[in-house]
């Protein structure tokens, strides 16, 4: 057994006493081609630096895809408020579900 694995096992096995959580993956694995895409992509970065980047960025142009969110207009939002000083006790309010919740409404 791995070290800490003990420590794993109650996470490994938690599906088993919330009746939420699924145990199939089918769904998860359903969502991943789409978002496959950037591996190849990415191999072409001329850079290390370049890869580091698109490796923080593209998880993010993903989310926004998936959840239906133009992830131009959310990482300009973030930036602006980054750059605002938005306070990192809210940082809940830069994810992208809160965005998508305004940007539906004023449109």
């Amino acid at each position: 057994m791995c070290a800490g694995a003990s420590s794993d096992w109650p996470w490994l096995t938690r599906f088993l006493d919330d009746e939420r959580l699924e145990l199939d993956t089918n769904p998860v694995e359903k969502a991943i081609p789409p978002i496959c895409l950037t591996k190849k992509n990415a191999l072409f970065a001329s850079h290390e630096v370049g890869a580091e980047n698109w490796a923080l960025l593209a998880p993010i142009v993903a989310t926004c895809k998936l959840n239906d969110i133009n992830p131009v207009a959310h990482i300009a939002k973030t930036l602006t408020a980054i750059i605002a000083d938005h306070p990192q006790s809210e940082i809940d309010d830069l994810m992208p579900w809160p965005f998508r919740k305004t940007s539906s409404q004023h449109q």
